[in-house]
């Protein structure tokens, strides 16, 4: 089972869009790295993980429970 799931997050602040559609499965005891350039949805996407920022629409799953929504 996965830790951390993210599916099909979306984030817009009226008509910026700052992650759209974005899917991602962390696995128990796995590392990641988000890489990309500066304003591509690095630290909203993290902000949305940690629970500081809501996602517009999807699902996020920590330990195959939903915990947005």
């Amino acid at each position: 089972m996965a830790s951390i799931e993210l599916k099909n997050i979306h984030k817009q602040w009226g008509k910026f869009i700052a992650v759209d559609n974005f899917n991602l499965t962390i696995a128990d005891n796995e590392f990641l790295v988000l890489l990309g350039p500066s304003g591509c949805g690095k630290t909203t996407t993290m902000r949305i993980i940690a629970g500081l920022e809501d996602a517009s629409s999807g699902d996020i799953f920590i330990n195959g429970k939903r915990v947005n929504g």
